[in-house]
């Protein structure tokens, strides 16, 4: 279940933006979580939203996928093997809605019977219209599964003497009944 597509609250206080440009900033957040809705609501076969610290935290479930990874310089592509889901989560700044990067996300999954799978690494994916962090997995069977997710605290640098003591903290949040019906999409790239 997702949350309502709502203007994150934030800090009007800044030491080093002024009104317009902290606008600007919930603009793209407004731009932002537009299309994770839209992502969560109407592409993913599951998906949801929670607010959790610094952050709003959303995932989505969708059929194991293809896609190209860097070796040795060359972009090779990849179908998806035994792969037969694909887990998103989308980690958003809590203040002003905007894709947060660079971050250590790990995710395990907890099957209908009570298995644990991982943690495992989510790797930043650039998307067409979504940045988010994801695997493809191998999951025994179809049903009501639990995320769990966990952020490290970023180690980037923080800009504002105010409004930049945030994202310090680990957080962990748990997704229930997260239905998954396995596949994959071994799509072949165009040549």
């Amino acid at each position: 279940m997702s949350t309502p597509a709502t203007t994150p609250p934030r800090d009007p206080t800044s030491s080093e933006a002024t009104e317009r440009q902290l606008q600007l900033a919930a603009a793209q957040g407004k731009a932002y979580r537009e299309a994770l809705d839209h992502m969560v609501q109407d592409v993913a076969d599951a998906g949801g939203t929670q607010r959790v610290g610094d952050y709003l935290i959303g995932y989505a479930i969708e059929k194991a996928e293809g896609m190209y990874h860097l070796e040795d310089g060359e972009l090779v592509w990849h179908n998806p093997g035994d792969a037969n889901a694909h887990v998103e989560v989308v980690v958003c700044d809590g203040a002003d809605g905007r894709f947060v990067p660079g971050l250590n996300v790990t995710a395990t999954l907890v099957t209908p019977d009570g298995r644990e799978l991982g943690p495992f690494p989510q790797e930043l994916v650039w998307h067409p219209m979504l940045y988010h962090y994801a695997r493809n997995w191998d999951l025994p069977e179809d049903g009501e599964y639990t995320l769990r997710v966990h952020v490290d605290p970023p180690t980037f640098m923080r800009h504002d003497e105010i409004n930049g003591r945030r994202f310090a903290d680990p957080v962990d949040t748990e997704f229930s009944g997260v239905p998954i019906e396995r596949g994959a999409e071994p799509v072949e790239p165009p040549s």
